[in-house]
């Protein structure tokens, strides 16, 4: 599965796409089929709005006990908060915490770590 998500240009709040706008909770994001072509229609529609979000992009989604999540760990970060307006936006929203947190277990880093020696 896959969830569209961007940056809000106004003010760089995470947003993710439902139907044809943005929303800012990833409990209330459209869900795609990974080989579903309605999810690059929506990632087309969300880049044809440039003066709404930087760059969207499709990210790969994780399923754990019926609950879906961000496969990433920077994703999922993303998508929980810490946020610019309320330093944890989703922390009210059951749904989205609970799938985070279900899914932990399955995520893997995209990213490299690099670690300091100290002697």
């Amino acid at each position: 599965m896959k969830a569209l998500t961007a940056n809000r240009l106004i003010d760089g709040e995470v947003v993710f796409w439902r139907g044809d706008r943005w929303v800012e909770r990833f409990a209330d994001a459209d869900l795609f089929a990974s080989d579903d072509p309605r999810a690059e229609a929506a990632e087309a529609h969300g880049k044809s709005q440039p003066t709404l979000v930087v760059e969207p992009y499709l990210i790969d989604l994780v399923e754990s006990e019926g609950l879906w999540a961000p496969l990433s760990y920077r994703e999922r970060i993303r998508a929980l908060g810490p946020t610019n307006l309320n330093h944890g936006k989703q922390a009210e929203g059951g749904a989205a915490v609970e799938a985070l947190l279900h899914a932990h277990g399955a995520a893997r880093s995209t990213g490299r770590v690099d670690l300091i020696k100290r002697k």
